[in-house]
């Protein structure tokens, strides 16, 4: 960004205006348990023994594969990372901040706290022709990719009128920023990007990318493809959208996150084979990617964060990270004490995800491949028989807990004055997801359970009795740290 100065730029850009609003037990029938949770000794054997496939991306169909975390553990990951190479240090130092008490509560720390809680948002739904409604044998209208309906129905994510509803309903919850999947540039979802930030921002909502696997070489093409992303849709838009994040002192700077960011190079599957990683990256491509995007936009930015959704505190370390953003649910929020004292010993940030847990779809057919088991509900570990109303009820309850127990314990650490977030003045919480419906994982309201035609109820979806649940949760919790004052 010749001519703009690092000075001038932040004061024209009014990133913090936009988030100044007032924020508004097992006993039971119907499921099969599955032991291991993530986290505990037998966490790369019990992910195997639940794995799909090989867990490769399949970037035409949209599909992302395993995460970096799934593919570390596929791959025999330790539930423990090794102790870091001191020798790759983050490549930007910063300043110490202050770290007030952990009692001093996030409304006195953040002043645009809203844009500190992000939602994961998928613009990559349409109606003409289908477009992921109709994945894995799902015929729509009535028949979607999706484990429970949702209230609009299967909808366009290019319709404005769906988009100022989702709007609505994250500004009420009091989130304050959408994370886009993105998947290249020209790709479908790229194209949807303007539409997508007008109606955000005309809802004091901010907009921040998160960059999927839509190339295997994207570990050559990463500096150039996230300095699009700057200059298309902050620069050429006059900074009108785009996430700029203010730390506890006022540094101010965008935040990126990467899916399947740190790879194995080969994994094998149960048969015993090994097979290649097509999109495995080597952690110094990503070093000197990094390096290259932080130089173009030192001058326009305080700092650059890039997240890597990995465990591996040596590789994010060494590849150039500022530190990891987790994004599978099956990663329970009882280990992240023990993951962010982790990344804090290397002095490196984490962003834990609230979430309601895991409820995705069983392809139709079933894969013909060997190695496929369909993963359970999350969390619990388990098969639910669906038809149960009972059991769908329980699957709400626990749902509703996982909410608060990541939501607080997210917080927590994050307020932690001994962890890295809090020395550096880093809060920042992903919402898993607004609305990714395939692995049922969506905050967006659901068809409440007796409102489903008889056609929708013989599909067999998982709707609850209170579709809203998940959302109302998410409230909850917000309005809650948003009303507390320093004493």
């Amino acid at each position: 960004m010749p001519g703009i100065s690092r000075r001038s730029f932040l004061r024209r850009l009014g990133a913090t205006a936009a988030c100044l609003r007032a924020m508004p037990a097992l006993g039971w029938t119907g499921a099969t348990h599955v032991d291991g949770p993530w986290g505990g000794g037998e966490a790369a054997a019990s992910y195997r023994s639940l794995t799909t496939g090989l867990g490769f991306p399949d970037p035409r169909r949209r599909s992302r594969g395993d995460s970096s975390v799934a593919a570390w553990l596929r791959a025999g990951g330790q539930a423990r990372e090794r102790e870091p190479r001191r020798a790759s240090r983050r490549p930007e130092p910063e300043p110490p901040v202050p770290v007030p008490p952990a009692s001093v509560p996030l409304a006195a720390r953040f002043e645009d706290l809203p844009c500190h809680f992000v939602f994961e948002y998928y613009p990559w739904y349409a109606t003409v022709p289908w477009r992921h409604w109709d994945e894995s044998g799902r015929v729509p209208p009535v028949d979607i990719a999706a484990s429970s309906y949702p209230l609009l129905g299967p909808y366009d994510s290019r319709a404005r009128h769906v988009l100022e509803q989702h709007a609505r309903w994250m500004a009420e919850a009091g989130v304050g920023a959408v994370n886009l999947s993105w998947w290249g540039r020209g790709s479908f979802e790229d194209g949807v990007v303007d539409t997508v930030m007008d109606v955000m921002r005309d809802h004091g909502l901010r907009v921040t990318f998160h960059l999927e696997p839509y190339r295997d070489d994207r570990g050559s093409t990463l500096a150039d493809d996230v300095l699009y992303v700057v200059r298309r849709y902050g620069d050429r838009r006059a900074w009108d959208a785009m996430l700029v994040l203010r730390d506890a002192d006022g540094r101010a700077g965008p935040v990126f996150k990467l899916f399947r960011a740190v790879l194995p190079r080969e994994v094998t599957d149960c048969l015993g084979r090994v097979h290649r990683v097509p999109d495995y990256t080597e952690d110094d491509q990503w070093r000197r990617q990094l390096s290259v995007l932080r130089r173009e936009l030192r001058r326009a930015f305080d700092h650059v964060r890039v997240l890597g959704d990995a465990l591996d505190v040596g590789r994010i370390e060494a590849s150039g990270f500022d530190g990891m953003a987790v994004y599978d649910n099956f990663v329970v929020p009882s280990s992240w004490p023990g993951h962010a004292a982790a990344f804090s010993a290397s002095d490196l940030l984490f962003a834990f995800n609230v979430n309601a847990g895991y409820d995705g779809i069983v392809p139709r057919p079933l894969p013909d491949d060997p190695c496929w088991r369909p993963l359970p509900f999350e969390p619990g570990r388990l098969f639910i028989d669906w038809s149960d109303e009972s059991a769908r009820d329980e699957a709400a309850r626990l749902s509703s807990a996982r909410i608060v127990e990541s939501f607080d314990t997210t917080v927590r650490l994050q307020l932690d004055p001994g962890l890295a977030n809090a020395r550096r003045g880093f809060f920042l919480v992903y919402v898993n997801s607004f609305n990714e419906w395939y692995e049922g994982t969506q905050f967006e309201p659901m068809r409440d359970a007796g409102d489903l035609s008889a056609a929708e109820r013989a599909v067999g979806y998982h709707n609850p009795r209170d579709g809203w649940f998940r959302l109302r949760s998410l409230q909850a919790l917000i309005a809650r740290e948003s009303e507390r004052r320093a004493s």
